[in-house]
């Protein structure tokens, strides 16, 4: 597992050990940028359900200017300050050991909006729509952001969950991405 693209390309990323984390494949992350864009001009990462912390490390190298990572492994927080120094990204990451709801109504409260948000929650806890839902009742993804939203393939995820609405699904074999953006942007050709 690495950085794929930009000024950190090439870094080896460590991954969580002991554990039972699905770090997203470097070929399906190459796929999912190419989509939602692969470069940024700054902007705010939202790395929720972290595990290695790759979705939101990747981002920074592409330009992003400040990532969120929240996970409530002491481990998986302890793998993503690791990746992040072995990037020399530490100065942009801020790390939260924190169960998802309630990091999310902390960066609420802190008035944080996100331009792109990364969800990849252990599939078994039924966790993903619960975090949607959460997220658009609070209003956290800036008016041009994006929702990645990670799940199995076999999964068929809402059309609108709040006012996030799906514009885009992808598929790798046994691993799928529903993409979603604010109501105010739906009907544009993204």
């Amino acid at each position: 597992m690495r950085i794929i693209a930009g000024n950190r390309k090439g870094t080896r990323l460590k991954m969580v050990p002991g554990q039972h984390v699905r770090p997203t494949a470097d070929r399906v992350k190459e796929s999912l940028f190419s989509v939602i864009g692969p470069f940024f001009d700054g902007g705010y990462a939202l790395d929720l359900f972290a595990g290695t912390g790759s979705l939101g490390l990747e981002a920074l190298s592409r330009g992003m200017e400040r990532a969120f990572f929240v996970d409530q492994s002491r481990t998986s927080c302890e793998t993503v300050r690791a990746n992040a120094a072995l990037a020399k990204l530490s100065d942009q990451v801020e790390i939260m050991r924190r169960d998802a709801r309630a990091a999310l109504k902390t960066l609420n409260e802190r008035g944080i909006r996100f331009d792109i948000i990364f969800l990849d929650p252990p599939y078994h806890k039924q966790l993903l729509i619960p975090a949607l839902t959460e997220i658009a009742e609070l209003g956290l993804v800036a008016e041009e952001g994006v929702v990645v939203a990670e799940h199995p393939s076999q999964i068929s995820m809402p059309e609108k969950v709040g006012r996030l609405t799906s514009f885009r699904s992808l598929s790798y074999g046994d691993v799928a991405m529903t993409l979603y953006t604010t109501e105010e942007k739906e009907g544009e050709n993204i």
